[in-house]
């Protein structure tokens, strides 16, 4: 067994997938929620999670230099390094890190779209210094809507319709984007240097109403699995080809009318990781590590159905225990959730698509149900004594 580190925002369920092979697990991260701390040996945090303290917002909170500074702490120990979201594989030991060990070519979306044009389907993109550049673009295309993007960023944060910004609008990191209508999905990927492999293909949920989540935009989870549609198997591997990955991977795709169209590539573990342990009954750490070297494992055809949602507050809250069947990223007893931040993640199986939509929902519920509003909470408790 090795040591492994595992670094970025939010290392759970990478943490908790490596340390069921039995590995000793150094965690760097951002969210430092009880079952993170369940599955790590050795553990630094940013946000340190305290009863009646606010865990704050994360745009507001969250530190890039700080999270390397940890890693970079843990890293002699380590023998192996998983980038997370939020972690740069080029500022690790490249003999260390295992999968990806460039990603900025794919994390610049502009560069992606670049990179991809001429050879899949893709949204009209641009890149714009002004408000005025972009308003006389989208002006031309006037049976096209589109979105303002971040150049970089994941989560679908940042993300607004064009209408929405305004003459005085920041544009220095950001792209004009076409909007394609259609089904958001996703594919998880597996590749060597010469093979790669679809191993799972997921319907998104993004900015649902169903879990409080406002901005339209923000992926809120998954339904797992979505098809097994040959061409969105198959043009999800191309890309992942293309770009010269490894690892497990994940390409998000729009489809309409039965065209493919290529949104973003996650080059690193993706967020359906629970779903597919869940209905593949494989490990994704071990299937990652091995086709980082060079061996694609055997998949099984999918079992069932799994989903994922994110349960976001919808005030500011203090949270009970949230420790039971069903839910994930679980915060500390008694911490104070911002309105609008994420507060728990739920992920539950299912015979049938349905009834397992149907199971996720009743769960959320439950979370909600124990989300009080703050402070009357503690308002209440005194009166009450």
């Amino acid at each position: 067994m090795k040591n492994i580190l595992v670094a970025g925002i939010n290392t759970r369920p990478v943490a908790c997938s490596a340390k069921k092979m039995g590995h000793t697990v150094y965690s760097v991260d951002y969210f430092c929620t009880r079952d993170l701390v369940k599955c790590s040996d050795y553990l630094r945090c940013i946000l340190n999670q305290l009863p009646y303290e606010s865990c704050g917002i994360y745009a507001d909170k969250y530190d890039q230099s700080l999270l390397q500074k940890y890693a970079d702490e843990l890293t002699d120990n380590a023998d192996y390094v998983i980038c997370s979201s939020g972690a740069v594989p080029e500022n690790f030991p490249k003999s260390k890190v295992v999968g990806n060990k460039k990603i900025m070519h794919i994390e610049n979306k502009y560069n992606l779209y670049k990179l991809l044009k001429n050879k899949f389907n893709l949204p009209e993109t641009f890149l714009v210094s002004s408000y005025e550049e972009a308003a006389e673009i989208a002006k031309s295309f006037e049976d096209k809507k589109f979105i303002i993007k971040p150049v970089i960023g994941a989560g679908g944060k940042d993300i607004r319709r064009f209408e929405e910004t305004t003459p005085n609008s920041d544009f220095s990191r950001f792209m004009l984007q076409e909007i394609i209508e259609g089904k958001s999905i996703s594919a998880s990927v597996l590749s060597t240097k010469r093979d790669a492999k679809t191993i799972l293909t997921s319907r998104q949920i993004i900015g649902n109403s169903l879990i409080e989540q406002r901005d339209e935009f923000t992926y809120c989870g998954n339904i797992v699995p979505y098809s097994n549609n040959t061409e969105i198997k198959n043009t999800a591997e191309k890309v992942i080809m293309k770009s010269g990955l490894v690892g497990s991977n994940g390409v998000d795709m729009i489809e309409r009318d039965g065209e493919i169209f290529i949104i973003e590539i996650n080059p690193r573990f993706q967020g359906t990781l629970e779903c597919a342990e869940t209905v593949l009954r494989i490990n994704m750490f071990d299937a990652h590590f091995k086709a980082s070297n060079g061996t694609l494992i055997d998949v099984p055809e999918p079992k069932g159905y799994a989903v994922k949602m994110i349960v976001f507050a919808k005030q500011r809250s203090i949270a009970d225990d949230l420790n039971f069947e069903g839910v994930y990223d679980i915060p500390g007893k008694n911490v104070i959730i911002e309105k609008d931040e994420p507060a728990a993640t739920v992920v539950t199986p299912g015979k049938t698509a349905e009834n397992a939509i149907k199971n996720a929902q009743k769960i959320v519920n439950k979370v909600y149900s124990v989300l009080y509003p703050y402070p009357q909470k503690i308002l209440s408790r005194n009166i009450s004594t």
